[in-house]
Order: structure tokens, then sequence, then C-alpha cells
């Protein structure tokens, strides 16, 4: 007689890795998130391009993570970030940053000593830091959420050749906003992007875990 124990029918729930790339994606995008004033934002979702007065030769940061996204704007708050972008790039750019990036500090075990890692950080052209991931009521949260900088070569790649479409999600923000400020997290979570973990092969992560 086969028997079904507590321990058998049991849920187990596992927390996500420490180190875990989350976002929305599809077989051949990978959705993005950055905020900006509505002199750039606007137009950019407009014609699904940055315009000439986004700067290609500054560093600008992308975040796979919608949460973290809204806890670096304070939910399309704050000055200067009042637009928020979903921006939609090629998995093939979004791995060519990850392939080409380096840690943005020094990590003992991972760089052989900080002189080395000086030198690694001069020549990639992308950046990897690893943040705190976010609930809805933007507290820090165990694991972490990667936030990919892009500079030169890389960051006129992502403008110019990535993006395959920018779309304006800031009533969306607004509107989840609105649901956890009264405190109906469960609608507010209903509105979220459906970020799942991005399918990485190990050896595109193995540098760049802090």
């Amino acid at each position: 007689m086969n028997r079904t124990t507590a321990d058998d029918s049991a849920t187990t729930t596992t927390a996500p890795p420490s180190h875990q790339i989350r976002a929305l994606h599809t077989e051949s995008t990978v959705t993005v998130y950055q905020a900006y004033a509505s002199e750039i934002g606007e137009p950019a979702a407009r014609t699904g391009r940055f315009p000439a007065a986004w700067k290609r030769d500054r560093m600008t940061w992308i975040k796979p993570s919608f949460l973290w996204m809204m806890y670096r704007c304070g939910w399309a708050t704050k000055e200067g970030q009042g637009t928020v972008l979903a921006v939609e790039i090629t998995r093939e750019g979004f791995e060519w940053a990850l392939r080409h990036a380096c840690l943005s500090h020094y990590v003992r075990g991972v760089h052989s000593d900080q002189a080395a890692w000086k030198r690694e950080l001069r020549h990639s052209p992308t950046r990897v830091q690893w943040d705190p991931e976010r609930d809805l009521q933007l507290n820090p949260l165990p694991h972490r959420s990667l936030q990919l900088g892009l500079a030169g070569d890389a960051a006129r790649r992502y403008a110019d050749e990535w993006t395959v479409s920018i779309t304006d999600v800031t009533d969306r923000a607004r509107a989840i906003h609105e649901r956890v400020r009264a405190q109906d997290l469960e609608s507010a979570a209903a509105l979220l992007p459906a970020e799942r973990p991005y399918p990485t092969p190990e050896a595109l992560l193995a540098h760049l875990r802090a």
C-alpha cells in the first residue's frame, strides 16, 4: 500500500539565489527599466528610439527589476526621473553586455588583487552591481538585483542596435503605487510585470558573482 507522509505532501518554498537575474523576457528579448526627465522619456517612448539629446558618450544604468527601478526613482517622483521607460532589448545584446562586464567594485576571490580589478574596470565597456531586491513597499530583500552599467561602445549599441521597443510605463508605476499606499498589496502585485529567472548560462555570470 502506498502511503503519503506529511513530508511528501508539504510544499517547500525555496528562496531565490542571492545573485540571479530576474526579468520580463521572451525568446528573443529582455525588458529593462530606466527613468528620465520628460524631455528624454517622452520622445523616446513616442518614437521607440532614444533622441539625440540622450548622451551616448555617458554611462547609463539599466535595471531588469521593475521594483528596483521604483526604489531608484521613488515611484517616478524624483526630480529628473518622472518618466519611467520599459526598454525591450535583444537578448543577444543583453548577453553581450554581461559577457563584457566586470564588477563595479573589487571582490576578493573574484579578482586576483585590486590592481587587476582596476585594469579590468578601465577596459570593460559594461559593469555590474548587485543591489538588494525590493518588495512592493520598497524594503530590501535578502536576494540581489542586477544593475548593468553601459559605457562607450556598449551605450551606443544599446541605444542604436539592441533596442527593440520603448514604452512609457509611468502610469502603470503610479497605479501600483496608489494601491501600495492604500495597503492593497494583492492588487498592486497583480499589476507588476511577470519577471522570472533569466536563463543565463553559468559561464556568463561566473566572473560577476560578488
